[in-house]
């Protein structure tokens, strides 16, 4: 696999900020990395000038470079989703400061599936009926949308697994499963309504050429994760900056909303915490025990004991995030 790594300091950094040790803000590989990059750097800079010391970016190419980043202990902060910011606040000494706002005002967003207006499947159930016989694009196993609220909701329900019955399968971003179906690489992709609609802006041709024919129930917005060893005054300080962006009048405001369109078509950002990812664990756990229950086992201990620690691991889950929620 390559790894695609871009390292950008936000901001020009005064000469008495120069011995400061950046804040590391790595970014959910939503399209490109550059992508990423263009869209997040006014932002970041404007955090940078807030907090008062340099803000350096780590854009990514895949979840998996995110997550292996996080893990060497290489991110600060991350604009995190699902499964991502789950495990990075219960395993890597992360917490929720704010979560994303879109304008529809809608507390999440679909996972969709996609298909070509003109081709095959021209339904859910041709797709659901002979799965072997279509080419699959998808998200990487972390991705909400790309991944398991589609194996939970549609595909484990109807006895098919996304990694096996299908014919083929790419793994990317959003941005590379619609292109994929948009240009004959594949006949299906896994999306979401939310980067769909800002891959019409980019790419209104290939969107044209594309129909949905499925969406899931409501998945809960992206975190931002800071982590624990920051002091509390450095928490709220961020949490401030991101609660009060883009709701300012006049040209500032107007200017950082513009930014926000840009990004994701983001509407702003909410105070929350890590309570704010019950929805993202009780989405894990079904999808862990549903792969349990159909899975092959030695014996029927064996599957039991799988199924207890799935059990055990989500109520410890709960249990913290509930009481941060207290």
């Amino acid at each position: 696999m390559v790894v695609c790594l871009i390292l950008v300091t936000c901001a020009p950094v005064p000469v008495a900020a120069q011995v400061q040790v950046p804040v590391r803000f790595g970014i959910l590989p939503l399209g490109g990395a550059f992508e990423s990059r263009n869209d997040w750097e006014p932002v970041l800079a404007d955090l940078s000038r807030a907090l008062g010391r340099p803000v350096q970016m780590l854009s990514v190419n895949s979840y998996e470079a995110l997550e292996q980043a996080i893990q060497r202990d290489e991110v600060d902060m991350a604009f995190l989703s699902g499964r991502m910011a789950l495990d990075a606040v219960t395993q890597r000494r992360m917490r929720v400061v704010a979560q994303v706002v879109r304008h529809d005002g809608l507390p999440g967003y679909r996972a969709i599936l996609l298909t070509r207006k003109s081709g095959s499947p021209d339904t859910l159930e041709s797709l659901l009926a002979t799965p072997e016989r279509w080419r699959l694009a998808r998200g990487d196993k972390r991705s909400v949308s790309g991944f398991i609220v589609p194996q939970l909701q549609l595909f484990l329900p109807h006895r098919i697994a996304m990694e096996t019955r299908f014919r083929s399968e790419l793994v990317g971003t959003h941005q590379f499963a619609a292109l994929a179906v948009a240009n004959g690489e594949a006949d299906v992709a896994t999306n979401n309504t939310a980067d769909f609609a800002r891959f019409s802006l980019q790419f209104p041709a290939e969107a044209g050429s594309l129909k949905t024919i499925w969406q899931s129930d409501l998945i809960a917005h992206a975190q931002i994760v800071v982590r624990r060893d920051y002091p509390p005054a450095f928490w709220r300080d961020v949490q401030k900056f991101l609660v009060g962006y883009a709701r300012r009048s006049g040209p500032r405001g107007d200017l950082e909303r513009s930014y926000l369109k840009t990004l994701h078509d983001l509407a702003g950002f909410v105070a929350a915490d890590d309570s704010s990812l019950l929805p993202a664990a009780t989405l894990s756990y079904q999808l862990a025990r549903q792969n349990a229950l159909e899975g092959q086992w030695v014996s029927e201990a064996a599957k039991a004991a799988r199924l207890q620690r799935i059990e055990d691991t989500y109520a410890a889950q709960r249990t913290m995030l509930d009481d941060a929620g207290r």
